[in-house]
């Protein structure tokens, strides 16, 4: 199947008509118009080394209802210690930074480019990037980033400089999401650590279902704010079986 190849226009295929890589188009920029355009068609970026920017819709999907969620035991034992602060768009150019510089395995350097990191940059300015940050005392120890649109979430990274720091960090968003009524957060690409919260493979047509409903719902745009601790927000999840 042929790969749609993006020019100055902001449009993209049909994400169905990603080939059997899942990629959808190549080419064009990271500007937030254009960023704000493919998430809502349920379509993100993935630079990679020695290729033209890529543009991918997966089939399967690796996704998580938040309402659905699950923490392990030892997790909420460390959550409950409530050694870690949590907050929400405090420190967002820190956390795509410290995301950015996170070691990965099987992979030289960073996908996070200047380029795309200027891209989100600009999202949060508009208010459709958000970031949540883990504490201990002034220091960041942690932290994740994604887009939000409508009651959806993209996940797209997260840093830990000490255990239990992104797990604490994205444990507390959760609990926020079900109490904001959020449907669905894509997590992309399959991630044991994600798989441990309970994210599952979807069939990209019930994937597509889900996230054009919700994507299409109305947009908070302003700064979030974090009502609930991280025990609270723990309590909004399901109890372990």
């Amino acid at each position: 199947m042929p790969v749609y190849l993006l020019d100055k226009e902001l449009s993209f295929p049909a994400p169905e008509d990603a080939n059997e890589e899942g990629i959808v188009a190549v080419g064009g920029d990271l500007s937030p118009e254009r960023l704000l355009v493919a998430y809502r068609h349920g379509i993100f970026p993935w630079p990679a080394r020695g290729y033209p920017l890529l543009w991918f819709s997966p089939d399967p999907r690796f996704a998580l209802e938040p309402s659905q969620a699950h923490v392990s035991r030892s997790l909420r034992k460390a959550i409950r210690r409530g050694q870690l602060r949590v907050t929400a768009d405090t420190a967002f150019a820190k956390v795509i930074t410290a995301c950015a510089a996170v070691p990965r395995p099987h992979q030289r350097g960073t996908w996070i480019t200047h380029e795309l990191r200027e891209g989100y940059l600009g999202l949060h300015e508009l208010g459709y990037a958000h970031s949540i940050e883990a504490w201990r005392g002034d220091r960041l120890v942690g932290g994740l980033y994604g887009v939000a649109l409508g009651t959806t979430f993209s996940g797209e990274s997260m840093f830990a400089s000490e255990p239990d720091a992104s797990k604490i960090a994205f444990t507390t968003l959760l609990g926020h999401l079900v109490t904001w009524g959020f449907r669905i957060v894509d997590c992309q690409v399959h991630t044991e650590h994600l798989s441990r919260f309970g994210a599952t493979m979807w069939p990209r047509d019930r994937f597509l279902r889900v996230w054009r409903a919700a994507v299409a719902e109305p947009t908070v745009f302003a700064p979030w704010q974090l009502s609930m601790s991280p025990a609270e927000a723990l309590d909004r999840l399901t109890p372990p079986e």
